[in-house]
């Protein structure tokens, strides 16, 4: 089901077609990237070009660049400050993988598998302090500030995550919470950081923050339903990984409020053993489905979806608010 766009239209673009408007800004990242990501260690060279040939959806420089064309600028700042949003996206990332014992990332092994915990937690750092190396290079003290504030809330969240692994009573305000910190927060800086590069001033600026917040909430939970319900061959990653890390996400909240106890205790099963051994991925999948919970969390993602979409009514028509219109029927209809 597509989002609704509030102009009207209900088409769903990939995201190829969404982000043509950037494309020549988007490979100028990938080269800045490249570069930035050079060091005189030959090993962290190396891991840098592994982690870029990987690949990714770069939907958060793209809402950066876009956002920045929108509000009128064109500059190099907004390719270095996309590239540094990348920057702090991917050493996440990493930390991600090494806390989640992941051993692949995007259909490949994942760093922390190949290289070993110790080698990819400093580079998660490495890639962390070059992003605030790039970022004071700006020199936007506004922009440093957020930047900083965003990724201390992202490992803020990733504590909290931590703390809360494997307690079957996570509630839905607490778990947004966490995908707010960890996910959405970068969203809306990066849609921020477009309106502050071309001055859109305080209602345009405060608009795009939230439609960036809104749609990173969307994108957050499209995943959190992607890991229950999608193939891994498509996933490029094993499914229902999050519940055998012991992470309750929205479908397992809802299934526990629509199913009552006889679904909490088979969530608690799988919570208690990190394994589909007593209940199966498949019985959990048909009972959330036939419940109501997979409904229910795909009609959450819709609504923040659409409310994305109603702030960007404030910003002036053009080929770039059409572009940030269709992201959020892309993250809704995406399978991976």
């Amino acid at each position: 089901m597509a989002a609704v766009n509030p102009l009207g239209r209900r088409d769903v673009l990939g995201l190829k077609d969404i982000v043509r408007l950037v494309d020549d800004d988007l490979a100028r990242v990938e080269a800045v990237f490249s570069e930035q990501v050079r060091s005189d260690v030959r090993l962290v060279g190396e891991i840098g070009r592994y982690v870029q040939e990987g690949g990714g959806k770069r939907v958060r420089p793209a809402l950066l660049l876009l956002a920045s064309r929108l509000c009128g600028y064109h500059g190099e700042r907004a390719i270095v400050l996309a590239s540094t949003v990348e920057f702090i996206h991917t050493a996440s990332l990493l930390h991600d993988d090494i806390i989640d014992e992941a051993t692949t990332r995007r259909g490949r092994r994942s760093v922390n598998s190949r290289w070993g915990n110790d080698i990819t937690v400093l580079l998660g750092d490495f890639l962390y302090t070059k992003s605030m190396a790039m970022a004071l290079s700006q020199d936007n003290l506004r922009i440093l500030r957020l930047l900083s504030d965003v990724t201390l809330r992202l490992i803020e969240g990733e504590i909290l995550e931590i703390e809360r692994n494997g307690k079957i009573g996570v509630t839905e305000h607490e778990h947004l919470d966490i995908i707010r910190r960890k996910t959405a927060d970068l969203f809306a800086a990066c849609t921020q950081i477009g309106a502050i590069l071309g001055g859109a001033g305080e209602e345009c600026e405060r608009a795009l923050a939230s439609y960036g917040l809104k749609l990173g909430l969307c994108f957050q939970m499209v995943d959190d339903l992607l890991d229950f319900t999608a193939e891994e061959k498509t996933l490029g990653k094993p499914v229902a990984n999050d519940l055998r890390e012991g992470k309750v996400t929205l479908p397992m909240i809802f299934l526990m409020r629509r199913g009552g106890k006889a679904a909490a205790a088979k969530v608690k099963a799988v919570l208690d053993d990190r394994a589909f051994s007593r209940v199966t991925h498949e019985e959990l999948v048909r009972m959330a489905r036939d419940c109501g919970a997979l409904d229910d969390a795909r009609q959450l993602a819709e609504r923040y979806a659409e409310e994305a979409q109603r702030e960007l009514l404030v910003c002036a028509p053009s080929e770039y608010r059409d572009a940030l219109f269709a992201l959020p029927g892309f993250i809704l209809a995406r399978d991976h």
